[in-house]
């Protein structure tokens, strides 16, 4: 009996804590979310009930649940930051936040996820913030259907939306983001999947990223944000599905790419951009299958590209497809569809049976000559790009598609 009574012991010391719900309310023995977490165990749930709560420096240092009933509010009053989230097994779930201080010394955020794992982020809404959701030297966490607007009008005293720093194998996907400097932002952060989110009316970017490898983007919309999105100094990334559209002004693009290597861009729809992709410096990526519709400039290279390939692309009533910098050339133009080819395919094979140049002389001098592009539409211009397409001089003699495609591509 006695070793029965010791062996009983052993097996209830040995079991876990059962998890409890704690409820956060103005009525409750804890009224604030503070309270909550001060006499929570670990992981225990904390319900917090809808009401407005007016705090900030929020700490959660052990695994935790929260959940909003309702969507309670949590005020900072711009003081600070409003919640840290500083230990393993996180979540924070159906809260609404806002008044975040502002700083030009310190990166204040609605939400900060700091040296933290399997963490979930989900179903926020953020507003009057300086950072909205900060992930720092954190990893395999999830930050899902949260809803973040600003109200960004300069790039000095703004923060982004989304931002990860030193950060690995997070998923960001179903966020909406708009009026804030960079929608979503990376940097040294590596295997992460940013999906199905809108990223819109932002200050400067809506994608930044550096430094950032072996990162998935896909069926995004990046729509009328200042510059576009940047993706620098980066490799293996994997662009799918994603449409860039609106980004229109003299420093404005779809999607700039510096210092890019072995990527693969795939699917992607740029609408009505200053410039749909503008390239430099990047090297053996794989445009397939994308759409360039209504852009000043589809494409614009200017310079240290090589061994890229353009295949089965649409490229469609865009006032200049092609823009280069060089005469040298090292990327294949194959099976593309070109809305301003003017060809004829006699076999009746779908495939032009005269090869087609993407580059004319007189991007080439808009190039060189900004002002010159009040010309666009004159007789002078067709005839110097004709001149130029019978004996090529300033433009790359073996820049061609040789397989210019005779319809519009589908997939």
């Amino acid at each position: 009996m006695k070793q029965l009574l010791v062996f009983l012991t052993v097996i209830l010391m040995a079991s876990p804590t059962i998890a409890q719900n704690i409820e956060v309310c103005k009525t409750c023995p804890f009224s604030t979310l503070k309270e909550g977490i001060t006499n929570a165990k670990d992981f225990d749930t904390i319900v917090v009930k809808k009401g407005t709560y007016k705090e900030h420096a929020v700490i959660v240092d052990k695994p935790l649940t929260i959940i909003g009933e309702n969507y309670p509010v949590i005020d900072g009053e711009l003081k600070g930051e409003i919640i840290t989230v500083i230990a393993d097994s996180v979540t924070v779930d159906g809260l609404f936040i806002k008044n975040v201080g502002n700083s030009y010394t310190e990166d204040y955020a609605a939400i900060r996820v700091k040296n933290s794992k399997n963490f979930l982020i989900q179903n926020l809404v953020l507003e009057k913030l300086f950072f909205g959701i900060y992930i720092e030297k954190s990893r395999d966490g999830k930050v899902f259907h949260n809803k973040i607007v600003g109200e960004a009008v300069e790039e000095y005293n703004s923060g982004n939306g989304i931002q990860l720093w030193y950060s690995k194998n997070v998923q960001i996907e179903h966020n909406f983001v708009q009026h804030v400097r960079d929608g979503i932002y990376l940097e040294f952060s590596d295997d992460c999947v940013i999906k199905n989110n809108v990223s819109a009316l932002n200050v400067r970017y809506g994608l930044h990223f550096m430094f950032s490898n072996d990162d998935i983007y896909q069926d995004n919309i990046f729509e009328n944000n200042g510059a576009g999105v940047a993706v620098m100094f980066s490799k293996h990334i994997e662009m799918y599905n994603n449409i860039f559209k609106e980004n229109w002004g003299t420093a404005s693009y779809g999607l700039l790419l510096k210092e890019i290597n072995d990527a693969e861009i795939e699917g992607n729809t740029f609408e009505n951009n200053t410039i749909g992709i503008n390239i430099e410096g990047s090297n053996r990526i794989n445009y397939k299958q994308n759409t360039f519709s209504n852009n000043g400039w589809a494409i614009k290279v200017k310079g240290a590209c090589y061994t890229n390939k353009f295949t089965q692309n649409n490229f469609l009533y865009n006032s200049f497809d092609i823009a280069y910098n060089s005469k040298v050339n090292d990327n294949e133009f194959d099976k593309n569809y070109w809305s301003n080819y003017t060809g004829y395919d006699l076999n009746k094979d779908g495939i032009g049976d005269v090869p087609y140049r993407p580059v004319k002389l007189f991007s080439y001098i808009v190039n060189r000559t900004p002002e010159t592009i009040i010309l666009l539409r004159s007789m002078f211009i067709d005839i110097i790009d004709f001149s130029e397409k019978v004996s090529p001089v300033f433009t790359p003699d073996d820049l061609m598609d040789n397989n210019p495609q005779m319809k519009k591509i589908t997939w």
